[in-house]
């Protein structure tokens, strides 16, 4: 019954997108609907098919599609977008834009893929579209720049979230918040009113209620509802009224994680002792009201997990130190905070959590249970080199772990 259960929550209340491999599995959540994986590892983790170098310096994601990885990397002072075979050859390399050129360059945005197109954005904004068979550019857009966006000191850190016919991205700024490109073209159909606000470094999300569909951002203060036909911001909350920054109210959050949301409830983190925060959208999709904030779970940039009632993470001790957490999403409640390693970014596929700890670089194999911080494996990432900040992804039986300028690949397939 629980794996149905788990099934039933990675489908309740998104668009699936079964189809589209992006940041963060089909739906967004964190979730990889993945099955048949080990429920343990070895005891020097599992067995690695192989690892593929030179794919540039970056804390992007692999995704998957019709066997052939792609990933996004920094060179120089380019993005470049990888595709590689499912032996580790990477089959071409192709410069698509501007990395970021203040703190912290390397790529960090994720590839979106649809009918043998890649769309993907760099570090300073610019929006792109791949012929995957060719690994051509079919159109690009400078999308930051021609729409006067906004940014913070760490630049660009978006993947592009797909709908019908249209590309969408947030620019901030004093002209409008997030616009819809032509998924075909890259012309603009719509943009949204502005909100007057910088971006943040998340990726929107597309939810659906009563056959209505609505994209939800975040900006550095706001959290917004956008009607993705015609760009109308249908509503917006003020999340740094509720969550000041303890230290310094002059820059807003530093939002780093993408809201997660089920049955018209939203959740919200952020990390710097940041209150989390939940939501509870109308029927309609016209507004959004709050329901409880929580201390514990302000999660940096690693994102979280909701499985089974319960949201799973690494919260914010300080820039180089968190611990893992659970809290009940119905009521905030805390259940744990345990320490392994350090914070990171975490996962989850086939009733396990994938836990990957950002200095040093272990990935953890952990049982989604409320009652403990219940770690099943373990084993250390000894290749590549930086922080360890991309999230992981699972596809065909496949885990895709990377560390900078490598990307290692594991067989998690249960025999």
């Amino acid at each position: 019954m629980k794996v149905y259960l788990f099934i039933a929550f990675c489908f309740l209340g998104l668009i699936a997108q079964s189809q589209t491999p992006q940041f963060r599995g089909p739906n967004r959540n964190g979730i990889f609907l993945e099955t048949g994986l080990l429920k343990q590892w070895p005891a020097n983790g599992p067995k690695q098919l192989f690892k593929v170098e030179g794919i540039g310096e970056g804390w992007s994601s692999a995704v998957v599609d019709k066997n052939i990885i792609y990933i996004t990397g920094k060179k120089d002072t380019s993005d470049v977008f990888s595709a590689i075979s499912p032996e580790g050859k990477i089959l071409w390399q192709t410069v698509y834009g501007h990395s970021w050129n203040q703190s912290f360059p390397d790529s960090r945005a994720t590839a979106t893929i649809e009918n043998g197109k890649a769309y993907l954005t760099s570090g300073m904004g610019e929006v792109v579209c791949f012929n995957l068979s060719t690994g051509k550019i079919l159109w690009k857009k400078n999308t930051f720049e021609e729409n006067k966006g906004s940014i913070g000191i760490w630049g660009v850190a978006e993947s592009i979230l797909l709908d019908g016919n249209k590309v969408f991205f947030t620019t901030g700024g004093e002209l409008t918040t997030m616009v819809a490109l032509d998924k075909n073209t890259g012309e603009t159909i719509w943009k949204t009113k502005s909100l007057n606000d910088k971006i943040a470094y998340i990726s929107p999300i597309l939810i659906e209620k009563n056959g209505k569909k609505q994209i939800v951002g975040v900006t550095a203060k706001y959290i917004f509802g956008v009607n993705p036909e015609n760009g109308n911001i249908v509503w917006s909350f003020d999340y740094l009224k509720i969550a000041p920054p303890e230290n310094d109210t002059s820059r807003g959050l530093i939002n780093c994680t993408s809201p997660i949301y089920q049955d018209s409830f939203l959740y919200i983190t952020s990390g710097y002792n940041h209150i989390g925060a939940k939501l509870k959208l109308k029927d309609d999709l016209s507004d959004a009201e709050l329901v409880w904030t929580d201390k514990t779970l302000d999660n940096h940039h690693g994102g979280v997990v909701l499985i089974d009632g319960y949201i799973y993470g690494s919260n914010w001790v300080n820039n180089s130190k968190g611990n893992w957490c659970c809290i009940n999403f119905e009521t905030g409640e805390k259940k744990y905070e345990e320490t392994f390693k350090n914070k990171g970014s975490i996962v989850a596929a086939d009733e396990m959590l994938y836990i990957y700890s950002e200095q040093p670089g272990f990935v953890g194999l952990v049982k989604p249970t409320p009652e403990k911080f219940e770690l099943v494996s373990s084993f250390e990432i000894t290749e590549g080199a930086g922080p360890h900040w991309a999230h992981p992804s699972i596809y065909d039986g496949k885990l895709y772990i990377r560390h900078g300028d490598v990307l290692m690949v594991y067989d998690v397939k249960n025999p």
